[in-house]
């Protein structure tokens, strides 16, 4: 009987040690598992927060991070997320062949102020010039099949003309292609942005230089003011306005070195625009508006034929 009670106690005993080793066993496999970094790692190297803040790295999200990305709602942008998208779609501007326009030397140039009210809150005519060093501009050209060159652009019905000159006052060469003017330069040289006004009215101008405003150096904007042109006269603008009494010249560069990629963004780079207001009170009609009436049929449907839709 007292044997019995051993053997049964020594069974017990066996029993309790064995459920313990396997307790102990499976314990330890689960804290490898959890030190061992696997899944750990995973989560810390494809978390959003991580992914986001570094989206240049070279690991990507595994597939089933992004399922699971996909099916959670997407957090709120934050403000000028879309600004920065764009930028960041941007190839760098060291990368870019062709010219830009850097901040020169400052220069003399005085100016004061006029009293000028606007007739309207659009200008009456747009002057568009893209400029690049010569293979740049032979790329562009061979996109179209016309090409013209001429030394200046005629905007407001020829009311008023602009020109790209270089330090010694000549015109450079400007390509016509297709409904595009580009201006040929050459890294390092000196230019000027020459408006000619062919009319007895003063005009105002807001011009720009790769996007950025030449007085103010911010984006430009028609709602910017800008020079006034005197009737019959000639305005040279020579660079972005340092003060009443300087600006820093205009000169062709690399894109890496332009003004514009030093302080913003480089993705306007290559284009001089100018916008012309007339002033209010005036009497000044533009060309285009004169051509316009001079145009003008009395019966201008054709009864005979269907006439497509307008896109």
């Amino acid at each position: 009987m007292v044997s019995k009670k051993k053997i049964g106690l020594f069974l017990s005993m066996v029993m309790l040690l064995a459920g313990c080793g396997g307790g102990l066993g499976g314990g330890r496999a689960k804290s490898a598992s959890g030190s061992g970094g696997e899944p750990r790692a995973e989560a810390q190297a494809y978390s959003p927060s991580q992914h986001a803040a570094e989206p240049g790295s070279a690991a990507a999200p595994s597939a089933a991070f992004a399922d699971a990305e996909a099916t959670q709602p997407s957090p709120a942008p934050p403000p000028h997320s879309q600004e920065r998208s764009a930028s960041a779609r941007e190839p760098s501007p060291d990368s870019r062949p062709g010219l830009g326009t850097e901040w020169g030397e400052t220069r003399t140039s005085r100016v004061h102020d006029v009293t000028f009210v606007r007739d309207s809150s659009r200008p009456f005519a747009l002057a568009t010039l893209h400029y690049n060093d010569r293979r740049g501009v032979d790329a562009m050209a061979s996109l179209h099949a016309q090409r013209e060159s001429h030394r200046d652009v005629a905007a407001g019905g020829g009311a008023v003309t602009i020109a790209i000159k270089d330090a010694s006052g000549t015109p450079l060469e400007a390509v016509r292609v297709g409904d595009r003017t580009m201006v040929v330069g050459q890294a390092g040289q000196r230019y000027s942005v020459v408006l000619t006004n062919h009319t007895n009215h003063r005009f105002e101008s807001v011009v720009t230089v790769d996007g950025l405003d030449v007085i103010n150096g911010k984006p430009g904007t028609a709602e910017n003011r800008g020079y006034v042109l005197l009737p019959f006269a000639t305005l040279e603008i020579e660079g972005f306005r340092q003060s009443a009494n300087a600006v820093a010249a205009f000169r062709f560069a690399a894109v890496g070195e332009s003004y514009a990629a030093q302080t913003g963004s480089a993705r306007n780079v290559g284009v001089i625009g100018v916008a012309f207001f007339g002033e209010r009170g005036d009497s000044f009609v533009s060309q285009n508006e004169l051509r316009l009436r001079d145009t003008a049929s009395p019966f201008p449907a054709d009864p005979r034929f269907a006439q497509p839709p307008r896109r």
